[in-house]
């Protein structure tokens, strides 16, 4: 759902080395990428491509050897520091002790959002995910499903301009990724922000994208970048239709080296 041409998210030539005690390890290799407002982008590759470290560098997380970044025209620093990125990890991370609406209410209590404008944003946004009947839980009384959706719905508290997610379903069994897949869709027609996916998955990445950014494996250098023109709203259905199978093939042709 793209709504301008107009980069929120431009990478030009980034690079990144880490020092070990033995050698000098290359993790990404001159990485120029430009992710439009409002699209929704994947990740992909395999294990050790550097994906995560792209999306940390993306987010000012960690700083890349060379290479420039801007976000919406600035600094990836100007960025972080006017909140306008929603992160989402592996790991859910939530906090036993404290009840789901408690959760999601952590960062609005971080930023000095008064009580009566953190009880409406959380109460809308338990409803965005599907979990009011929840708010009163603890973590560990969700499944693993659910905890992502917490994880979502407290990303998203801030209202971030820009979503980042490091590989958030990858822990699930099979049949519940494909559904917190469409609910992560369902969710993201509503909200209309930047999302950057990681995944190992192909057929994830198909599902969920506008575009999908294809590194290789190690070091991570851009092999392609594949538009994925199938309809929106998406179903399950996609799945199983010839011009998905397609898209696979693509992609897999596309991995350097492979």
């Amino acid at each position: 759902m793209t709504t301008t041409q107009v980069p929120e998210i431009e990478l030009d030539h980034v690079s990144m080395r880490y020092q070990t005690d033995k050698s000098e390890v290359l993790a990404l290799e001159e990485v120029t990428v430009d992710i439009r407002k409002g699209e929704f982008v994947s990740l992909l590759g395999p294990s050790g491509c550097g994906k995560t470290t792209l999306l940390r560098i993306m987010a000012d997380l960690i700083q890349p050897t060379n290479g420039e970044i801007k976000i919406a025209g600035g600094t990836a620093k100007e960025a972080r520091l006017a909140q306008k990125y929603g992160i989402v990890f592996q790991s859910p991370v939530l906090y036993d002790w404290r009840k789901i609406k408690k959760n999601i209410t952590l960062p609005l209590e971080m930023m000095g959002i008064g009580k009566e404008e953190r009880e409406k944003r959380v109460d809308s946004l338990l409803e965005l995910v599907g979990l009011t009947d929840f708010k009163e839980k603890y973590p560990w009384q969700l499944s693993g499903g659910m905890q992502q959706r917490v994880a979502i719905a407290r990303a998203l508290a801030i209202e971030p301009e820009i979503l980042l997610m490091d590989e958030p379903f990858s822990a699930l069994d099979e049949f519940s990724r494909e559904r917190l897949n469409e609910e992560l869709l369902s969710i993201w027609s509503k909200v209309s922000n930047t999302v950057v996916f990681v995944t190992h998955s192909i057929s994830e990445a198909i599902f969920l994208s506008d575009r999908v950014f294809v590194l290789s494996p190690h070091p991570g250098r851009l092999s392609a970048v594949v538009e994925i023109p199938l309809p929106r709203p998406r179903t399950k259905e996609m799945r199983n239709r010839k011009e998905f199978y397609e898209l696979i093939s693509e992609i897999r042709d596309s991995f350097e080296g492979v």
